[in-house]
């Protein structure tokens, strides 16, 4: 668990208001069935495969997986430069993403993304903590750096967590 008892109140924040903006539908679902940012923070811990949905100049959804990474309360995920998603975020930067664990877990989270280190501007002023991260994860040598690779933050705007048993999803 990487984030600050700011984070994890703001987080918490996000969830509860989220939940609260919701469908009566999606309320019978969830609302019995969450769990906190601080238990959401410690399930989400290493590499999560996301579906992310990005869209088309011509406004069709996509929907591709990205290795997420869940730190300071946000997600976290690169692709290539040349990728299609790429191209999409750089002109229509919201985004949906979903992480899912079975019926076990669901988190669903809708937002914008910013560009952690971009080609021709300043990179994020936490860009050296995130970049020893993932050289860490991945390897010194896992990608070329500076050129194969461009990361993204999702600054969410609504997130929503099902968790029917947090047991099963909390290490021991």
């Amino acid at each position: 668990m990487r984030e600050t008892a700011e984070e994890l109140d703001a987080l918490q924040s996000l969830l509860d208001a989220s939940l609260s903006r919701s469908t009566a539908h999606l309320r019978s679902i969830v609302a019995e069935s969450t769990i906190t940012a601080r238990q959401l923070t410690r399930v989400l811990t290493g590499m999560c495969t996301l579906a992310v949905s990005t869209v088309t100049a011509k406004g069709e959804p996509r929907v591709s997986a990205v290795d997420g990474h869940f730190l300071h309360g946000k997600w976290h995920f690169g692709t290539a430069p040349t990728a299609a998603k790429a191209r999409h975020l750089a002109a229509r930067p919201a985004v949906s993403a979903a992480h899912l664990r079975g019926e076990d877990l669901g988190v669903f989270t809708h937002g914008a993304v910013e560009v952690l280190n971009p080609r021709d501007g300043e990179p994020a002023a936490d860009w050296p903590e995130l970049l020893a991260y993932f050289k860490d994860f991945y390897g010194e040598d896992g990608f070329d750096w500076d050129n194969d690779v461009v990361y993204y933050r999702l600054h969410p705007h609504w997130m929503t967590v099902y968790a029917p048993d947090v047991a099963k999803l909390l290490p021991s």
